[in-house]
């Protein structure tokens, strides 16, 4: 295994479908390639949205008005070497 990094090679996944208010979404943080990723922050139009710093999911539910935004995740993401 190779060393945690601090990253922006982090990927936000959102459904692809439209939304609705009432709706329940979830916002996934993915890294490069899959590799794994840890301390994962969530943030509102560039606003912490806070954390427990272990999952690397955002559940929004019910969908309201004041959800509406740009959002971005930060994270660390470990590299792993091949042989």
């Amino acid at each position: 295994s190779g060393p945690s990094c601090p990253t922006d090679q982090l990927v936000l996944q959102v459904p692809a479908q439209p939304l609705l208010e009432g709706d329940r979404v979830t916002l996934r943080c993915r890294g490069h390639k899959d590799n794994s990723v840890t301390r994962v922050r969530f943030y509102q139009d560039k606003k912490d949205l806070g954390g427990t710093l272990k999952g690397t999911e955002l559940s929004l539910s019910p969908l309201q008005l004041h959800h509406s935004g740009r959002y971005h995740c930060e994270g660390l993401v470990r590299f792993f070497q091949s042989q």
